[in-house]
């Protein structure tokens, strides 16, 4: 009798530590982190000043090896790449959207992927800086771009990390509407590659400040719900 009672408590102990290993990693995985960056843009209208940020998550894609994994996704109303790298996951987004409206697909992709406001990245473009700079702005007003200003809205909230790149403003013979809606000019785009690369590499070191992870990790795809 007593050998068997022991018997069964061992094997209780077992299977109650099995669950709770299992819980545990379950709970792991669940605080895995994810980060989505998202270039906002007009939808179709790619090589504009105004979708430059497009640009740069297409660069984005490059840089991690991945840009052939663009999938259109009916929920969000985008293109997404979703990749994973040493425990956090990456969500890549373009809105299939006019710029105004972009803050649907970004909320919608929100809710998909359970992130919060402060993980989530915006790349575009900015009139008050000259074309070649690029800077972070950790969150705060839209400052007219109707863009940021659509994912402020949806969002309820200001707090998102933003990617600005420099488009600079027009000559006053040219209104902000024509400037920001056409293509660069060649000298223009002998410019911009540079300054995508540093918005990147600002863009990838903000990221792993927040992980730890080396920016330079290649990424794998993950699973997505």
């Amino acid at each position: 009798m007593g050998g068997s009672y022991n018997h069964s408590g061992i094997m209780w102990t077992w299977c109650v530590l099995g669950r709770y290993m299992s819980q545990a990693a379950v709970q792991g995985h669940s605080r895995e982190k994810v980060f989505m960056v998202v270039g906002l843009g007009n939808h179709g209208m790619s090589g504009t000043r105004h979708s430059v940020g497009m640009t740069a998550v297409n660069l984005l894609a490059r840089r991690l090896k991945i840009a052939d994994q663009w999938k259109t996704d009916k929920r969000t109303g985008a293109d997404i790449i979703t990749t994973k790298q040493d425990g956090m996951q990456l969500v890549l987004l373009k809105p299939r959207q006019f710029m105004n409206v972009n803050g649907t697909s970004v909320a919608n992709a929100a809710g998909k992927f359970h992130l919060t406001p402060e993980n989530i990245y915006l790349l575009h473009d900015e009139l008050d800086k000259p074309l070649g700079k690029v800077s972070l702005k950790l969150g705060g007003s839209a400052r007219g771009h109707k863009g940021v200003r659509s994912c402020i809205d949806y969002l309820n909230s200001d707090t998102m990390t933003r990617l600005l790149i420099g488009i600079g403003r027009p000559d006053c013979k040219y209104s902000v509407t024509a400037h920001v809606l056409g293509r660069f000019t060649k000298p223009e785009q002998e410019i911009l590659p540079q300054a995508l690369e540093q918005g990147i590499d600002l863009l990838l070191s903000h990221i792993k400040n927040k992980t730890g992870m080396d920016s330079t990790t290649h990424a794998t795809s993950p699973k997505t719900t």
